[in-house]
């Protein structure tokens, strides 16, 4: 009597299946330098499932709509912000440093090393007016950055104010890269700090 075996199974290679949550982890890989480059609204969502090596329809399956997969996105890049803001706040303790100064170094360090946070907060701000889950993403963003800032620094509300409004001028300097201009202008307004 034969015995009859699929090809597969005499195959030494095996399949190794990633769980959604990795899908999803991957998928949000893919996606952050897409949206990054191209913004929500032109970043097509076939383009970042071939990025990802999954279908469109997974996409989907994974995150229902463009604007949840965004959201999600603008998310990663908010913990990208609270990691290197307490990673500076910690620093600044361990070496008797003003903790805002040092979260501020910090963040234009990070504009520097990672281009992708500073366009997902430029797209997402832009995107914000049009869709409420990008919206609530961005309140989340500042609301989550602000308790962070003022729980590390101490700051009051004028000194915080002004620290996330230079926050904001360093983000458009940096996209329209003045750094890289010997003008006055660009001069003045990105002063001496990394980033900005």
């Amino acid at each position: 009597m034969q015995t009859h075996t699929h090809p597969m199974a005499a195959s030494s290679t095996t399949r190794v299946l990633s769980t959604a949550d990795e899908r999803r982890e991957s998928l949000l890989d893919a996606a952050m330098p897409v949206f990054a480059e191209r913004g929500y609204h032109a970043a097509p969502t076939l383009e970042i499932a071939k990025a990802a090596g999954i279908s469109q329809a997974y996409v989907f399956r994974l995150f229902p709509t463009k604007a949840e997969l965004f959201a999600a996105v603008c998310s990663r890049a908010r913990e990208r912000m609270i990691d290197t803001f307490r990673a500076a706040a910690k620093r600044a303790r361990a070496n008797d440093l003003a903790p805002l100064a040092e979260m501020g170094n910090a963040y234009g360090e990070l504009l520097e090393s990672d281009r992708d946070v500073l366009l997902i907060q430029l797209h997402s701000q832009v995107t914000s007016g049009a869709e409420p889950l990008v919206r609530e993403a961005m309140q989340r963003t500042f609301r989550e950055l602000y308790a962070l800032v003022a729980a590390e620094s101490g700051a009051g509300e004028e000194e915080l104010r002004g620290w996330f409004a230079h926050g904001m001028l360093c983000n458009v300097m940096a996209a329209i890269g003045a750094e890289d201009l010997d003008e006055t202008w660009a001069r003045t307004l990105t002063g001496d700090v990394k980033g900005c």
